[in-house]
Order: C-alpha cells, then structure tokens, then sequence
C-alpha cells in the first residue's frame, strides 16, 4: 500500500515522493472559527477578504440555483494575500491523492466542502491552486472511473478450478460482481465487511492482486483515521478504518461512486456558507473599526460588542450572569480576567456591533 503524502497548503509545490506518511490524530477534530488575520508587514489581509467575499457570493448563487459550483483560481495572486488565505482557511478533516496527468492534490478547508485543489505539472510546478466548493471535488470520481476497468477479471479456470488456499472467495466474488452490475447514480452503496468474512491468506493475497491498481487515495481524519482508495475495478472502494494506535479495526468494499465518508453533505455545506459568510462580515467589520477593544480605543458605556470567535454578544444592559457581571457594567468596566463566558476568548477578540 503506497504512503500518503503530506497534505500541500503553500504557495508552491514540489512532486516530492519522499513525503512523510500523514500523522494520525490523537483526539477529535472539531472546528474552530479561524481567527481574524491581523494586517501586518507581508499579510494582505484587504486581498484576502476580497477573495473570500468573491467565493461567498458565488456559494450564496449557487445554493440558489446557479449552474456551476463555485470555483476561484489562486495562481497568481500575491504571496502575501496568499499567505492570509492559507492562514485564515486552514486544513480540515480530508485530503487525498489523485494520480494521473496532471497529479492532484485536494485538501479540505477547516470549512466542510471547501476544498484547495492543487494540480502540479510533470516539472513539478504548481499549475493550478482552486479553492473550490463541493461534496467532492469532482476529478476524484472522474479519475477513478476513468482510469478502472469496467469489471472484474477472471481467475479460475474454464474448469471452476482455483488456486491451493482459497476458500471464501468465490462467493466473495460473486456477490461484488453482481453489485458492480447493479451500480450506478443514485444506486445506494453496497457494502461488503470483510473484517467479519474469514478469509484464508490466499484469499487476502487474490483479492488485492484484483482490485490493486487505483488512481485515487483519500484519508479522513476524526477520532481514528479513515482511508479511502479506488480499486482497479470501476465503483470499486476500499474503506479501512484505523483506530488512533493505527490498528486497522474495519476493513469494507464499498461499491459506489464515492464512499459517502469521503463527501461533505449538503447542511455541511448550507452551515459553511454561514459561517464564511460570518468571516468575511467579521473581517469587513475589522477593517473599517480596527477592533476598538483590542487597540485600547474608547468605547461607549451602553455600547454592545460581539465575540470574534463565537459571535456571543456582551451587552452592558444585561451584564455576565456567567461571571456575576451586574447589568448596567460597561465594557470597558469588565475585569481584567474576564473572558467570553461561552468560548473564554479575551476581551481583545470582541467587536463593536454596527450600530453602537
């Protein structure tokens, strides 16, 4: 089983085959609103902004209607505006492999369904960076079936006759080879576990040397690992589940186009719109007010400010029964320890609210 590389999030690229295998978690990922990027020296955070604004409105088009997922190319932007992207989008949960010409690289984003696809060119140049919403970038299905046969070849002989050792995997065989007749859009998976089906050595080493061969490698990451691959075989997967000790603890054939832990679902989409839509309101906000809490600036006493990290709102009228804050404190009157009592972000993180 081949290594699977590094996930790439720079501003260039290397084919570099020597890439470290992906190190596994050791806990649960959950997401985390990105912080705001801080302009500074090398950090275009207004390119920035105007980017992810641009992608939002094509997300917002989208969901109603619109032909077309939304699609921005990266290449040739300014390494500094680059350099925010990077830091504001982050790396999520899946990455994957997909080999051909050109090879690809996808990584999702830490918002479900923005993915950053990187297709690198023979010299090993970045030829093309996306940021691209889907369930899936599509090139994953397309490589995987193009580059699959049809169906299964055959190994016994015209006598039925089979290799010494092999006990299970004639009806092994029978049963995927029906599923891959039966396949097609909209066809729900069929599953085979064979963590749960006894096969004898020559039976393991038989159905490798059938389904070896694929073009695409996917890993997902949550509590343990999941690895994905496409087969030699058309709607063929291998779906391995490890646990964080790298034990391989589920071991399944999947027939269908995509395996669905491979996909962000549709609320999974419908809640990052949401919430890039938030960022960049967030950075829009930032830029015009230079977050007034954070530079020490005057803030009027009745004045209501909102977390940056989970929008959480302080108004001095109801005060912080979290920290026993009485209503009628301003928020320049708050203690210096005090933090947001959902997220216990610092008091720097807050905004002031259009309007106070």
């Amino acid at each position: 089983m081949r290594p699977f590389p590094v996930p790439v999030r720079a501003a260039t690229a290397t084919d570099d085959e020597s890439l470290l295998v992906m190190p596994m978690p050791r806990e649960m990922s959950t997401f985390e609103m990105p912080r705001a990027p801080e302009p500074g020296p090398g950090r275009d955070v207004d390119g920035a902004r105007a980017v992810l604004g641009d992608f939002v409105a094509r997300l917002d088009a989208w969901a109603d209607g619109a032909a077309g997922a939304p699609a921005v190319e990266l290449i040739g932007l300014p390494v500094d505006t680059l350099r925010v992207l990077n830091e504001t989008l982050g790396e999520g949960e899946v990455a994957a492999v997909v080999d051909g010409e050109p090879k690809v690289r996808l990584q999702e984003t830490v918002f479900a369904g923005v993915w950053r696809e990187q297709r690198v060119a023979p010299d090993g140049t970045l030829a093309s960076d996306i940021l691209r919403a889907a369930p899936v970038p599509p090139v994953v299905a397309e490589r995987a079936t193009t580059t699959a046969a049809p169906a299964l070849r055959t190994i016994a002989d015209e006598a039925g006759s089979w290799p010494d050792g092999v006990m299970n995997l004639p009806s092994l065989l029978h049963e995927l080879r029906d599923a891959i007749d039966r396949s097609g859009p909209g066809v729900p998976a069929h599953v085979i576990n064979l963590t749960l089906l006894p096969l004898s050595s020559a039976d393991a080493a038989l159905l490798d040397a059938l389904l070896e061969g694929g073009s695409v490698v996917i890993l997902s990451r949550g509590f343990g690992n999941c690895r994905i691959s496409s087969t030699a075989v058309r709607s063929v997967w291998r779906v391995q589940y490890f646990n964080t000790m790298q034990t391989l603890i589920l071991n399944t054939i999947e027939v269908v186009d995509v395996p669905a832990v491979a996909l962000a679902a549709r609320e999974d989409l419908d809640e990052t719109r949401s919430r890039l839509a938030a960022l960049v309101r967030w950075m829009d906000e930032r830029a015009v007010d230079t977050t007034p809490a954070a530079a020490g600036a005057a803030i009027a006493p009745d004045a209501r400010l909102e977390c940056g990290v989970c929008w959480t709102v302080y108004d001095p009228a109801q005060g912080d029964p979290v920290w026993q804050i009485p209503p009628g404190t301003p928020f320049d009157a708050l203690p210096p320890h005090w933090t947001c009592p959902t997220c216990a972000a610092e008091k720097s993180r807050f905004l002031l609210l259009g309007g106070d």
